[in-house]
């Protein structure tokens, strides 16, 4: 690729379970929406993408199918990830930007070449002369305060929507990384068992989300209240209301939390020892939106006997990530350009 003297756009993007986010160099952070898709199926097209889908969901009708490209850090959905990339371009009217650009993407630890290789031809198409891939975790990292360039060893935990990515990071990599898939959505799922179970009533993902955000917490906080949630009775179908307490919820939430915790253990357990003795000092950091759970960090180190805390702005650390790293990027193309002149001389 000839840079020239006029230098291509770098264009970066989170492709999270829960949200998408694109940032342009020189425009900042210009996207940020769920990751949903809305089609009209009979003329299989989209009809709304990100927030206008989002207010779809639970609310369609028969000629309408709502859908998540990606599932627990898993593309389901290649072609309506393409299509929802090309709508997100067309709409915020950048498509002649893309031409001749480089791209970063950050995907989940758990996706395959396969898909990485699908989504390089999709940025292609849409006009990336260069791409590159890197791991959400990483860029988490990054993102979220740590210098991970350092030869000393940094634990980051990085709890999306989908998955939950644990790995131990020194010298500008990854040196060994495990994923799990309880994240935000599932304790979504867990919120609403809790509350058919324990009072009968039906409620969809976004009162559960509701719930997980306005009272989840793993400790006590101030000013603790109830919450009143409305659903459907599971005996006479009809509409009903209850009242939840934050106690509740945070004994919800204990459950699955703790198996991240058992991962992060196996992860420590898996450390190097001179690199353990550096996460003893530095402790860990949480990043990603269920690092916004009341009490977590407190939780985390109660637990595990090691400092933690949550990384700067944790539900933009990836593509705050991205931004740092863009700068790396070029230095990569100019060896690549160096090392090309050299074969070709």
């Amino acid at each position: 690729m000839a840079l020239g003297n006029k230098k291509p756009t770098f264009v970066s993007m989170d492709l999270g379970t829960a949200n998408t986010l694109v940032y342009i160099a020189g425009q900042g952070i210009v996207y940020n929406e769920p990751s949903i898709v809305a089609y009209r199926i009979k003329e299989n097209k989209i009809i709304a993408v990100g927030e206008e889908a989002y207010k779809m969901i639970g609310k369609g009708n028969k000629t309408i199918r709502v859908v998540r490209p990606m599932v627990d850090g898993v593309i389901t959905d290649i072609r309506a990830t393409e299509a929802q990339l090309r709508y997100i371009f067309s709409k915020l009217r950048i498509t002649k930007q893309l031409k001749n650009s480089v791209m970063l993407l950050a995907c989940p630890s758990v996706i395959t070449e396969l898909e990485k290789t699908a989504l390089k031809k999709i940025a292609v198409n849409l006009g990336a002369d260069q791409v590159f891939v890197e791991e959400e975790v990483k860029m988490a990292a990054l993102g979220g305060g740590v210098n991970i360039y350092a030869p000393t060893g940094n634990l980051i935990v990085d709890m999306g929507g989908g998955t939950t990515d644990i790995a131990v990071l020194a010298s500008g990599d990854i040196v060994l990384s495990k994923s799990i898939k309880v994240a935000g959505n599932y304790l979504n799922d867990e919120c609403q068992k809790f509350i058919r179970s324990q009072y009968g009533l039906e409620i969809g993902s976004k009162t559960a989300e509701s719930i997980k955000v306005n009272v989840g917490s793993l400790a006590k906080y101030p000013d603790e209240r109830r919450m009143k949630v409305y659903g459907r009775d599971v005996v006479s179908g009809l509409p009903r209301e209850i009242e939840i307490t934050p106690e509740e919820v945070r004994e919800v939430l204990k459950v699955p939390v703790s198996r991240i915790i058992d991962l992060t253990v196996q992860v420590l357990e898996d450390t190097p020892p001179e690199l353990a003795g550096d996460i003893f000092r530095n402790g860990i950091t949480i990043c990603g939106g269920c690092a916004l759970i009341r009490g977590i960090d407190k939780y985390f180190a109660d637990t595990l006997q090691l400092p933690t805390k949550v990384g700067e702005q944790p539900l933009l650390a990836v593509i705050n990530g991205t931004k740092k790293f863009e700068s790396e990027i070029w230095e990569i193309i100019k060896s690549q350009r160096l090392h090309d002149d050299i074969m070709n001389r």
